[in-house]
């Protein structure tokens, strides 16, 4: 069993995600479904939720809808991803909803990369006042990030032979997505919207974009070291360019309710071009913060999942490439949740929820990990 949970986890406090009213989403949502569907689908749709322990960027719609099809009354379980609301101050500057939904649709259709099924895409923001997609709900249960998979729940609580199977089920996703034969393909609507002669390049400056909208008229050393590092360290040979998940951690995957396999991966906000030991250090790194936050409050954590040489190994073996570079790779990883984070601030300053300390940079939790990789002494532990 894990341990208990000490009282004071302000490191995972809940945020405040939106400002929509569920009731009136329902309302919203099923006459949006009615015109789709025409008058005689006689369309019912449930109260609408969201889920819990993960998700601040596009907001997430549970509900079940309640339609007539052949004369016969169907319910079915969805989800609606919603473009959110420029007052609840997004993490990102725009949501390109219509690349997720095109993305999932060209993955499913290419690979056996557990996707949902798509249903409909919205790109009128009238009827519920931003784009959205609805897709398939599927069944199953989802490593949470609030408070983080290894603190509590059911996957601290599996065995570690339970755990490794996850892993490298987990990896194997990875190697399947970036196996997907690009060449072959029209995925030009991946490739990131930034100056740079290389998918690398353009994802790089995309970040820098990032940064100058989310600072204001803020200046973050940490983060502008780090551009630096990866400037002067930039790779010889940037590697593979694949079909880059973006937000490939382990809390973006749904596994079977009772086992450890996948059987959805969602949030494809952040896809693009890149080479393919982004998603693999994006995935590494996200569970190094947590274990980091573990390790400060003083939980055992799962020091032992998600390790570089383990996962390195098994994407290796069943991608049938190898993995180079992976010290800069990590370094971006880190820059990129930094950045995140800074966004997250600010989300809660405006919230009333935070404020900004002196030194802006110790909104960055793991601000330290950056400081030990830019002068290398991270590796060397």
């Amino acid at each position: 069993m894990s341990e208990p949970l000490p009282d004071d986890i302000d490191a995972v406090d809940i945020p405040t995600r939106s400002s929509r009213d569920r009731g009136e989403l329902r309302t919203l949502m099923t006459t949006w479904l009615s015109s789709r569907l025409g008058p005689d689908a006689d369309v019912e749709v449930s109260d609408i939720t969201s889920p819990g322990g993960s998700g601040m960027s596009s907001e997430t719609l549970l509900f079940d809808a309640t339609w007539t099809e052949a004369g016969v009354r169907h319910t079915h379980a969805l989800v609606a991803r919603v473009e959110p609301d420029d007052a609840d101050v997004p993490i990102f500057p725009t949501y390109d909803l219509k690349l997720q939904y095109d993305v999932m649709d060209l993955v499913g259709a290419n690979s056996s990369v557990p996707v949902p099924t798509t249903r409909w895409y919205e790109s009128d923001p009238g009827p519920l006042g931003k784009p959205f997609f609805v897709m398939d709900r599927v069944s199953g249960r989802v490593p949470a990030d609030i408070p983080p998979y290894l603190m509590d729940g059911w996957l601290i609580e599996a065995s570690p032979e339970q755990q490794r199977e996850l892993q490298d089920h987990t990896v194997g996703i990875l190697a399947e997505l970036h196996g997907i034969p690009i060449d072959d393909l029209d995925v030009d609507f991946l490739d990131t919207p930034a100056p740079g002669d290389t998918p690398l390049a353009r994802h790089v400056n995309n970040q820098r974009a990032y940064y100058e909208w989310i600072r204001n008229d803020r200046t973050h050393p940490i983060v502008e070291r780090t551009f630096a590092w990866l400037d002067a360290n930039w790779p010889t040979d940037e590697g593979t360019t694949v079909i880059s998940w973006g937000d490939s951690r382990i809390g973006n995957v749904m596994y079977e309710p009772d086992g450890f396999a996948p059987v959805a991966a969602f949030d494809w906000e952040m896809a693009a071009l890149a080479p393919q030991e982004m998603d693999l250090a994006w995935m590494m790194f996200l569970h190094t913060f947590f274990q980091q936050i573990a390790d400060v409050l003083e939980i055992p954590g799962m020091p032992d999942f998600l390790r570089r040489d383990h996962v390195i190994a098994t994407y290796e073996a069943r991608s049938g490439r190898t993995v180079q570079n992976f010290e800069w790779f990590e370094v971006y990883a880190a820059l990129r949740h930094a950045l995140v984070m800074v966004r997250v601030r600010e989300r809660s300053v405006h919230f009333g929820e935070g404020e900004w300390p002196d030194d802006v940079d110790e909104v960055i939790p793991h601000r330290a990990t950056i400081e030990q990789m830019l002068d290398g002494s991270w590796w060397a532990k």
